[in-house]
């Protein structure tokens, strides 16, 4: 019977030990005190030690006293024993034979049957080159973002000296037609300045809320292309919403030109009380832009003739890249034009 015994001991000995082997991070035993009883092939492997000096030795005297690490300490002798686990403690220490390591450490104490004693698991996972490479990562995007910045910048100092040759010389041609494509040109670049610098604004959060967003691009158009003499306002409305950096920039562009067409076309010089009003809604992932005008706009309305202008194409170029579709609504009141994502589809009356 005692030879039956011994030999179901060792069995499970071993296969405790197999089972030990097969784990891919270091693993330590150690007894009540803190002695190693076994370790894994890995721990030998990456340590760079063998069992004839590890096993039966104390855990801090291994390595020439090199385990005797102040962390760990706290881990085996207090949180281990009071929680009787721990997971994820990170350690760094460096160790003379294999360098700077970042360890993190899974410790459990496991109870046997008749209590009169207690061993403690010790995984020790080597995440050292993923840390190495986490702030590689970190470093990479700090110069991105530098690289950004200097972008940005770069780029609205560049729109803006386009924008004032733009403008200088549409004051001094002789054309009036070419004066007034200029001027319009003038606008557009403007206009992308605005889109640009309130984008860059939103740019570290990632989103860009919407409500806000529209309401600085239109308090930008409405300072240059609104001349003080013109009675026409410009206002935002709607529940708002967030988008992405890349969305926000294409329903800012397209929310300019169609702002654009409608003081072209709704009102003469001698409108009063007019009123352009930009609306952004959304529910769950669908949305939908608008831009109404109370001018008396065009029977066939602007977006729904069968041949448009610069400003028309980029507006139904930029809708289907948001995969929306462009509506028209013209009626005694004024001019609706709609860009529409999904579900807003339905709601919305729409004019070929």
């Amino acid at each position: 019977m005692a030879e039956n015994h011994l030999a179901e001991i060792e069995e499970a000995r071993a296969f405790a030990q197999a089972i030990i082997d097969t784990v891919r991070e270091p693993v330590l035993v150690l007894d009540q005190d803190l002695r190693v009883i076994t370790a894994s092939r890995s721990f030998y492997r990456t340590f760079k030690v063998g069992p004839e000096v590890t096993q039966g030795r104390l855990l801090y005297e291994l390595g020439d006293g090199h385990w005797d690490i102040p962390k760990l300490r706290l881990l085996l002798e207090k949180i281990v024993p009071e929680n009787g686990v721990m997971e994820d403690y990170e350690v760094e220490y460096e160790f003379p034979d294999v360098g700077p390591r970042t360890m993190c450490l899974n410790a459990r104490k496991v109870f046997y049957e008749e209590g009169s004693h207690t061993t403690i698991l010790l995984g020790i996972e080597d995440v050292t080159r993923q840390r190495v490479l986490e702030r590689e990562k970190d470093d990479l995007l700090r110069q991105k973002d530098v690289l950004l910045e200097e972008i940005q910048h770069r780029v609205a100092n560049s729109l803006q000296i386009i924008a004032s040759i733009i403008l200088l010389k549409a004051r001094t041609v002789d054309s009036e037609e070419t004066r007034v494509h200029l001027q319009d040109a003038h606008k557009r670049v403007m206009s992308v300045a605005a889109v640009q610098q309130h984008l860059h604004a939103s740019a570290a959060s990632g989103s860009v809320e919407m409500g806000p967003y529209l309401s600085r691009l239109c308090e930008t158009l409405a300072a240059s292309m609104i001349s003080e003499n013109r009675q026409v306002s410009l206002k935002v409305s709607g529940e708002g919403g967030s988008a992405t950096s890349r969305q926000a920039e294409s329903l800012g562009l397209i929310a300019t030109e169609l702002v654009i067409n409608s003081l072209k076309h709704a009102f003469s010089e001698n409108t009063k009380d007019g009123q352009i009003t930009v609306a952004y809604d959304v529910s769950g992932t669908d949305w939908r832009l608008s831009i109404a005008d109370n001018g008396v706009g065009k029977p066939d309305g602007v977006f729904a003739q069968p041949k448009t202008g610069l400003g028309t194409g980029i507006v139904k170029a930029l809708a289907q890249q948001l995969g929306a579709k462009v509506e028209t609504l013209v009626g005694p009141e004024g001019t609706t034009v709609s860009v529409t994502h999904a579900t807003f589809l339905a709601k919305t009356p729409r004019v070929e």
